[in-house]
């Protein structure tokens, strides 16, 4: 389970990256027409994408992770980005959430299986 998480946050992480940059030029066009707001949504598409990258990175260290750290990163960074990081963000940092819990109670049975 702990690989199959890994794999999920992955995936879920570059979908998050391209809705963040959706999120970005939605704020950017709403900047050059000089809508109220516009700012606030510029600044969930940088979130977006920071909390994406995280993700990313995160996914990949999950696959092979011994501990449950990394899982519990995963879903502390997963619902930070889906708060931070406006609501198309948001549907992809679900599934990365689902990876991240994955990915930790995964790595805990996988401790114990190795010690049998």
């Amino acid at each position: 389970m702990r690989k199959a998480g890994g794999i999920i946050s992955l995936i879920a992480g570059v979908f998050g990256v391209i809705a963040a940059i959706v999120t970005l030029l939605i704020g950017g066009m709403g900047s050059a027409f000089e809508f109220s707001g516009s700012e606030t949504v510029v600044w969930l598409g940088l979130g977006g994408i920071l909390f994406s990258f995280l993700v990313i990175v995160f996914g990949a260290l999950a696959i092979n992770a011994k501990s449950k750290v990394i899982g519990g990163l995963l879903i502390v960074f997963s619902i930070v980005g889906a708060i931070l990081g406006g609501t198309f963000v948001a549907i992809f940092m679900v599934l990365a959430l689902i990876g991240g819990i994955l990915a930790f109670f995964g790595a805990r049975k996988q401790n114990m299986s190795e010690e049998k």
